[in-house]
Formats: C-alpha cells, structure tokens, sequence
C-alpha cells in the first residue's frame, strides 16, 4: 500500500468521534449494573460498552479499508496471537475503551486510542476523548494536533521537582515503586486509569513526565506518536523501543523536553 493509499487522519477520527458519542456516551451516562460487567483473564474489567464499540469500529473500518489488518484488546487471544505471528504489512490496532474501570465507575477520563501500524511502526494515531471532545491526531512526520490546533511541547524549563509526574505503581518493581513514595524527585504526582489520556494529555502539556510498568501494544501504539510527534520524549526503563510486535507488555519512560527527560532517567538509574 502506498502513502497516498493511507487512510485520511480527518476520516479515521470522524469515525471514532461518531462512534464514541453513538456507543460510549448514552452508556455512560445511564450508569451500568453489575450483569453488564465481566472480568478478563488478566484480572481486567470489561463491559459492554467495549463490545460495541469494537464491533462497530471493526465494521466500519474493514468497511472503508477492507485490506489492512485489524488487532483489537477485545479480539479473542488466539486472533490476536495469530496476527502478531504473521503481522500483515499494514495494521490497526484498538483500544475501543481505555479506561474501562473509570467508566464503568462513572469516572469520567477514558477514551478510544486507534492506530496505524505499518512494518512495525506507527504511522497513523489518533485517541479521542468523548467527555471533552477532544481528538488527539497525529501522523508520522506531520506534528500532532488537537481538535485541529497543531501542538508543540516547548521545554518547560523546571527542575525534576517542580515537575507533574503521571506515574502509574500498579506495574512497577516494588522496590522502585516504594523509592517512588518514599523519596518523590518530582513535585506532584497523578494517575488517570486511563493511558491513552495520558499519553494525549502529556502531548497537549498537562503533566512533564511520565513512567509506567507494563503498557500493551495497543496502549501505546497511537499515543506514542501523538507524544512523539508534539515533541516529547519517550523510551523504556531500559533505554529500547516499546512498540514490539508482541503480546508482552512493555515499560515506558516519557518527558515533554531532553533536560526533562535525562534528569527523569538518570533518577530511575
């Protein structure tokens, strides 16, 4: 598939914005009852709200480009190893609700993450936040946007600890989660229950750094680039690429500047 082949960013996120207004707000807004959920195998939430969402991107988007692959959180673990064995050229991958424990709380920070992966590389992303009407786009090599505003991170000019960490402990070594609390080197710290907020928020300059124990492929396939491409930085704990073809999770260090982003680095060790 060429690049003039690719599908239009603007296209990909009217079709995430119709569908998340459609499937995801009138559930939402009438609350959900303990039969509309179930757990995963991981331990994880899931509710109807994340069935329809990725039935109805599913469709719609084999619908419009009927030959690119299509990897999902909620495909069945056998279709999602098959695709990752033998990845087709050109792929998406979806979180249809990311932030499912929130939503189903009736917390409202969650969003669909969608991207595009191409020889393994996102090259397409786009994450949209229904509550706030916010569409974070980016494609590779052509900067990030929000709601069509183009965004820049510019160094924030801060030491480490007068910095904003989003700094999810769930996933993290336990000996590098209690050094976290005992001896903070940032000013304050969050965590939203929903990474592909995350990831967009840090594009869009709500947070200076970021780290995470275990984020999946679909975690971080479009927020990655929506980050990368506004200008932030973003590495694993062990300085590699996150974005491996694999069912593995990965961790993930971020910083909006270099300075940011070394001092963060240096501190972890």
């Amino acid at each position: 598939m060429t690049i003039a082949m690719h599908p239009n960013p603007s296209k990909v996120d009217q079709l995430l914005r119709i569908a998340a207004r459609e499937e995801l707000l009138p559930r939402f807004a009438r609350g959900f009852s303990q039969a509309s959920r179930q757990m995963k195998l991981d331990g994880s939430l899931l509710t109807e709200a994340d069935l329809a969402m990725n039935a109805r991107l599913r469709e719609e988007l084999a619908r419009y480009w009927p030959d690119i692959g299509f990897l999902s959180e909620e495909a069945p673990m056998e279709e999602q190893r098959d695709l990752l064995r033998a990845p087709p050229p050109l792929f998406w991958c979806l979180d249809p609700l990311d932030g499912t424990s929130n939503f189903a709380a009736g917390l409202p920070f969650f969003a669909v993450s969608l991207a595009l992966i191409e020889e393994g590389r996102s090259i397409l992303g786009v994450i949209h936040d229904p509550i706030r009407n916010e569409s974070f786009v980016a494609a590779k090599g052509q900067g990030t946007t929000c709601n069509g505003k183009r965004l820049i991170l510019e160094a924030a000019n801060i030491p480490l600890e007068s910095s904003i960490a989003l700094v999810n402990f769930k996933h993290l070594d336990a000996q590098l989660a209690l050094r976290l609390m005992q001896f903070p080197p940032y000013g304050s710290q969050r965590n939203y229950g929903a990474s592909a907020l995350e990831w967009a928020w840090l594009a869009a300059g709500r947070g200076h750094i970021a780290l995470h124990g275990g984020q999946w492929i679909w975690d971080v396939a479009a927020g990655s680039l929506i980050f990368t491409e506004a200008g932030g930085v973003c590495t694993t704990l062990d300085g590699g690429e996150f974005l491996n073809l694999t069912l593995d999770p990965c961790s993930v260090i971020a910083a909006r500047d270099d300075a940011l982003f070394m001092a963060w680095r240096d501190w972890l060790g």
